[in-house]
């Protein structure tokens, strides 16, 4: 027979009521019956029935984390951090795969969101409709590297990561770069869009090349273009289609650094498994992941919209321009 709350209670030698409250609203008893109860509980085995816990509270005690790519090591780094920083906070985490739909991302926030007592929704590319009907649903909802929907937010400096990398090119000599774009519709490609009109060095001619997937794939059918477009630098969406890049010039016999530079965004895991090393914009995912708990959890009065700062990090992949590097040419001549 399972151990109920009336075990624990005759146990610690007081009401079911009152053991009732000791393990759901501690706040209200003496610190003593609280101990005796917690005492009792775990000298039992007692498990509370969290479905009778929810409907007394009001609470579920999860979260729901919304993800467009687990395999992709800038949300597994997320997701991580959230469930380590929710566990702490007395919540368990749902994470569920939407696979690049943004059309899922709505239908799981819909349907995992009633269970949750709050949703983490990670979504590059869904649109300001479907993102204003999942502001207005029941369900807290923060959004993870991206805004929108006048919905609390925290994401990270994409423009100052552009504007870093084409400073760091520049000093190299390089002045012809290809920017490897993402998905169409990404909110973050958007903005690193954005930080290469308005941050490019004087002198430096950047090719926008794109959408490509967010994915290694990606990044090898981007190489070729840079190739075709003459550029001695290439700079990718993350550091999974870097990676596509370096493969694909290595197959072509180009070397990198020294006939190309490549760069990465994000500073996953891998960034440090390839050779050469990759440079790449640090982004904090970890405290992406926790300051996105603390928000939803313990929002503050006024709608927070928190940007957390990047740095580029330089290793082997990037060096000094080819000496024969050509400055770009002038429209018309």
């Amino acid at each position: 027979m399972p151990v109920t709350l009336r075990d624990v209670a005759v146990a610690a030698g007081v009401s079911p009521a009152t053991a009732s409250r000791a393990l759901s609203a501690p706040d209200v008893v003496a610190p003593e019956t609280r101990e005796a109860v917690l005492r009792a509980a775990q000298a039992l085995g007692y498990r509370p029935n969290r479905a009778a816990r929810a409907l007394s509270t009001g609470r579920s005690g999860h979260l729901c984390l919304v993800v467009p790519d687990l395999g992709n090591p800038f949300f597994a780094a997320v997701a991580k951090a959230v469930q380590s920083r929710a566990r702490a906070a007395g919540y368990a985490v749902m994470i569920a795969d939407s696979e690049e739909d943004p059309r899922l991302e709505a239908d799981l926030v819909a349907q995992l969101g009633a269970q949750a007592d709050g949703v983490l929704l990670c979504s590059p590319r869904m649109s300001a409709a479907a993102l204003a009907a999942v502001a207005a649903g029941p369900t807290p909802v923060l959004l993870v590297n991206r805004e929108g929907a006048d919905l609390p937010s925290v994401v990270i400096d994409d423009r100052d990561g552009i504007r870093q990398t084409l400073r760091h090119l520049h000093a190299l000599g390089h002045r012809r770069v290809a920017h490897v774009g993402g998905p169409d519709g990404s909110w973050s490609d958007a903005r690193r869009r954005e930080g290469l009109a308005d941050t490019s060095p004087a002198g430096l001619e950047v090719v926008e090349l794109g959408p490509h997937a967010p994915v290694f794939s990606g990044g090898v059918a981007a190489a070729d273009l840079a190739l075709a477009a003459g550029a001695t630098a290439v700079v990718a969406h993350n550091d999974l289609v870097a990676l596509g890049v370096l493969d694909r010039l290595r197959a072509r016999g180009v070397r990198v650094p020294e006939d190309v530079s490549v760069v990465g965004f994000d500073d996953g895991p891998v960034a440090t498994l390839v050779t050469p090393p990759l440079t790449t914009v640090a982004a904090p995912l970890a405290l992406l992941g926790r300051t996105a708990v603390d928000l939803l959890l313990d929002p503050p009065d006024v709608t927070p919209h928190v940007v957390l700062p990047v740095e580029l990090v330089v290793r082997g992949s990037s060096a000094q321009a080819p000496a024969d590097a050509a400055a770009p040419t002038a429209p018309g001549t």
